[in-house]
């Protein structure tokens, strides 16, 4: 039995009528936030990209399948990795159901790793994924959108990532780091980047989180997302976490 205040149900209204004042300023925040992320100025994109999939080489502007906006996320999986990570794993998870809705909405959605295809579409075919997942590998896209860095960079100590002016501190020896970027493209073909977010900045996008923080013992972890393993392991592996949580937005 876990340790815990038992009150009257008075009590509890009480108490429960308290919390939904802060719930609905939450609401009211999420509105307001979201209304400041779409107000961002854009930056155009003047790069070229090209990017590998199943239906052979891509720039981003094919990426985009026809549509005006385009949500890229950066899957953990580099190309001497033999598997993704669990973490963004778990995000992924959550994907596949949304894509009808996304894409009537004028929004293509794809993930994004340094991975060669053939090792991206082994894990695609193990995890039982649907949705478009493209490789960056020989492209200087993930080092652009600051997710990947070169060995020399780990080295300094120090990386940029989730805009922290100093950087962040090397945790570890990975070179790979999750996060989005949204772009847009306008009738005349031209790319402009409207957003990105790392680490924390997007966990609400998973569901399953969202659902815990209902539960009575919450997500119950000692570490952000430590309780999590990839889908078809949790009968046979520890949880784990990979992904730079600690640098949350």
């Amino acid at each position: 039995m876990i340790d815990h205040l038992v009150v009257s149900r008075e009590q509890w209204l009480q108490a429960r009528r308290k919390l939904l004042a802060r719930e609905k300023e939450e609401t009211r925040l999420r509105d307001a936030v979201n209304a400041e992320r779409l107000a961002l100025p854009w930056v155009r994109v003047d790069k070229h990209y090209r990017f590998h999939t199943p239906a052979g080489e891509k720039s981003l502007a094919e990426l985009f399948a026809g549509r005006s906006q385009l949500i890229v996320y950066h899957f953990m999986l580099a190309p001497d990795w033999e598997a993704g990570c669990p973490g963004c794993s778990f995000l992924c998870d959550h994907v596949d159901g949304a894509l009808p809705h996304l894409e009537h909405h004028d929004v293509s959605w794809t993930a994004v790793s340094r991975a060669p295809l053939d090792k991206i579409e082994s894990y695609r075919r193990r995890m039982g994924w649907r949705f478009p997942w493209a490789s960056s590998h020989g492209s200087d896209f993930n080092y652009d959108y600051h997710v990947s860095w070169t060995r020399e960079q780990l080295a300094s100590g120090r990386i940029a990532y989730n805009f922290a002016e100093e950087g962040i501190e090397v945790r570890d020896d990975g070179t790979e780091s999750p996060g989005m970027s949204a772009f847009f493209k306008d009738a005349d073909g031209t790319i402009f980047h409207t957003y990105s977010a790392y680490a924390r900045g997007i966990e609400d996008w998973i569901g399953t989180l969202m659902i815990l923080d209902r539960a009575p013992k919450g997500r119950n972890e000692d570490h952000t997302m430590s309780f999590v393993r990839r889908h078809d392991e949790y009968d046979d592996a520890p949880g784990s976490s990979c992904c730079h949580a600690e640098a949350a937005a």
